[in-house]
């Protein structure tokens, strides 16, 4: 068990949080949810005793051990893989390295002996016999192959250091499991083996992650940070957030009696309790909500941008667009090759790829911004697309601009100030904010300065790559709602499972052998084996 008493920290006259009261207990995933700057990280960094607090203490339960994901990926440039994962369990590490220095020894002495003694049976005790090899499995599931176990972690990239570091958390079936951020830089199917790794955990599991998929697939319960508050909630993300909204909605509705209120939240409940029982945490989520007090369930204080499309200045007409045998190489590389579709008026088309700069180079290609390419496309002539690309630099950096005159630029009819400022004011920019320069705006800010930027231009067909990058979970699932309420036709590439899921009706995964074209959706898209099939032949081709 953590016990977290009377916690505080500030920073001059910053408060992040005040008087934090918590307990997390054996069998549960906690998932640490809030806006960008709410002290999600530097939460776990006081857990892990790695920040000191303000106030307040951090009490753990006596012989538990605790392993947290590391974030320096050079610490352990100097280690073998394998070596460096049997770190995430200090103390048998420790007792490997001390037991091979004793054997290593040429003066071997009778105490010597007795202490190698001492040392194999406490090293037997914590099955190290079978570290390495649990070891290597570990790594193995996480996709780092068998003839990079025994290479130097500097000889790896950063995405196969990401995937050591965390099987050096996971190794060894830590009491207290610290995870922020775990599924940046994997793979789809390295993210679902860890989600049914955690789902089938038995121990305490913290995490921090803006997958709304992940959070809903591993947590039992979430942790809310929301105005230098923290409160803990029965439930997955979407349970915290369909509830918290329900909530807010009964709270503007004055006129509903209190007894509807109560049902209503008791059918909500019940709802989540049986979808409850077919996931992969089915015992403890159910469990869980059955006991669920009403009164838990609160309005949420938190903010969503306003991200709404449907604002066009012109209705597309049937002809979208046409692609014929596209093929782009790049510095020697093929990317992307023979690839032919035509996009239908109403398509919302998730575009993915195994390799994130095939996707990025594409829309380059159809936003006209590259023009080295065989091939030809073709935009339908009432089409008017808008897109924001991966990479936004361009249009923030060298700019001396405020936000107000910064969107100005981008307006192509209305130029007031009070119009313009009504667009940053949806993406949360009110007040003094629309006064700052846009090269001093975070990634965040920078996102929704995109999205503002989107909506001026009124585009019908939308483009979107990586649109959730550097953005909170408030911006996601406002974006999410956003994209699937436009009636127009979306192009998007995506790494959040969920956004994914519930706007894409059709899934081209380009290959530099062609493309994969399914009307379904993205579930039944990565668990199909005739598709699996399909993207083996693909790729074996290259």
């Amino acid at each position: 068990m953590i016990s977290v008493s009377n916690l505080s920290l500030r920073y001059g006259k910053r408060t992040l949080f005040e008087d934090v009261n918590l307990k997390f207990s054996h069998g549960n995933c906690y998932g640490v949810i809030g806006a960008n700057g709410a002290g999600k990280s530097t939460f776990m960094k006081i857990l892990s005793g790695d920040v000191d607090p303000s106030t307040g203490s951090v009490a753990i339960t006596p012989g538990e051990r605790m392993a947290v994901l590391k974030q320096n990926h050079y610490e352990f440039d100097e280690f073998p893989v394998i070596e460096t994962v049997l770190m995430g369990h200090k103390e048998l590490y420790n007792v490997m390295k001390e037991k091979d220095a004793l054997y290593a020894k040429e003066d071997f002495t009778d105490k010597d002996g007795e202490r190698a003694g001492e040392l194999e049976n406490i090293f037997a005790e914590m099955d190290g016999w079978n570290a390495e090899s649990n070891a290597a499995t570990l790594l193995s599931n996480l996709g780092i192959k068998e003839e990079l176990h025994y290479k130097l972690i500097k000889e790896l990239d950063g995405n196969q250091k990401v995937r050591v570091l965390l099987a050096q958390a996971l190794f060894g079936n830590p009491d207290i499991l610290l995870l922020d951020e775990p599924t940046n830089d994997l793979d789809i199917e390295t993210i679902g083996w860890l989600e049914d790794f955690l789902a089938g955990y038995e121990n305490i599991v913290l995490v921090v992650s803006h997958d709304r998929h992940f959070l809903d697939t591993v947590c039992t319960h979430i942790v809310d940070i929301d105005f230098g508050k923290m409160t803990i909630y029965t439930g997955n993300y979407s349970f915290w957030y369909e509830s918290s909204q329900l909530a807010l909605r009964q709270r503007s509705d004055q006129n509903k009696k209190l007894e509807d209120k109560v049902k209503e939240l008791q059918e909500f409940i019940r709802r989540f309790s049986a979808n409850a029982s077919k996931s992969k945490q089915a015992t403890s989520r159910k469990k869980a909500l059955d006991k669920i007090n009403l009164e838990e369930i609160k309005p949420s204080n938190r903010k969503y941008p306003g991200i709404i499309f449907n604002n066009v200045a012109r209705e597309a007409g049937d002809q979208i667009l046409q692609v014929e045998k596209l093929r782009k190489v790049s510095f020697g590389d093929l990317l992307f090759g023979d690839v032919s579709f035509m996009v239908n008026k109403g398509d919302k088309i998730a575009l993915i790829s195994q390799n994130s700069l095939a996707t990025s180079a594409f829309y380059e290609v159809l936003t006209g911004r590259d023009t080295d390419f065989e091939g030809e496309f073709k935009w339908g002539v009432t089409i008017n697309p808008a897109d924001i690309p991966a990479d936004n630099s361009e249009y923030f950096e060298g700019k001396d601009l405020n936000l107000i005159d910064w969107l100005r630029e981008y307006s192509e009819g209305e130029k007031d100030e009070q119009f313009i400022r009504g667009f940053l004011g949806r993406m949360l920019f009110s007040g003094e904010e629309v006064l700052k320069k846009c090269s001093v705006l975070s990634g965040g800010e920078k996102m929704r300065c995109m999205f503002s930027k989107m909506m001026l231009q009124q585009g019908n067909v939308l483009l979107f790559d990586e649109p959730t990058n550097h953005l909170d979970l408030e911006s996601i699932t406002a974006l999410n709602n956003g994209m699937k309420d436009f009636k127009g036709t979306i192009l998007f590439t995506s790494r959040d499972h969920e956004l994914t899921q519930t706007v894409a009706n059709r899934i081209i995964e380009i290959t530099p052998n062609g493309i994969i074209d399914k009307l379904m959706s993205y579930d039944e898209y990565i668990s199909s084996d005739a598709v699996k099939k399909q993207r083996e032949e693909l790729y074996a081709l290259a």
